[in-house]
């Protein structure tokens, strides 16, 4: 093998690496997560936890929900930022009702 096709392969693989690396960071950081996620009281962490919100949609979230709490998930696209291509994107990861979601009970509004 010669010296270019060496690093080409060494390049290869330390690039492989470094994917697979960034992938388990992603899939241990979705693991922390019960889902699906209340939005009505999920606090701003962990709106952010689910896949597309970041800090500016989890705060509109919050300021949404303390005028009018959401009746479904479906009001999330009355939401500055949040349409319908990001609502099929979120919606298996969170709900509008049934169980609180973990460690926000009790826990005031951010």
């Amino acid at each position: 093998m010669t010296r270019t096709s060496k690093r080409m392969v060494y390049s290869t693989l330390l690039g492989l690496l470094a994917m697979l690396a960034v992938a388990g960071q992603c899939a241990a950081a979705t693991q922390n997560t019960s889902f699906p996620v209340n939005i009505n009281t999920a606090g701003m962490e962990q709106l952010m936890e689910v896949p597309g919100i970041g800090n500016a949609k989890a705060k509109a979230i919050v300021e949404y929900r303390q005028q009018k709490p959401f009746a479904s998930v479906t009001e999330l696209t009355n939401v500055k930022g949040i349409g319908d291509k990001l609502l099929a994107k979120i919606t298996p990861y969170v709900t509008a009702s049934g169980k609180a979601s973990p460690g926000t009970a009790g826990k005031s509004k951010n």
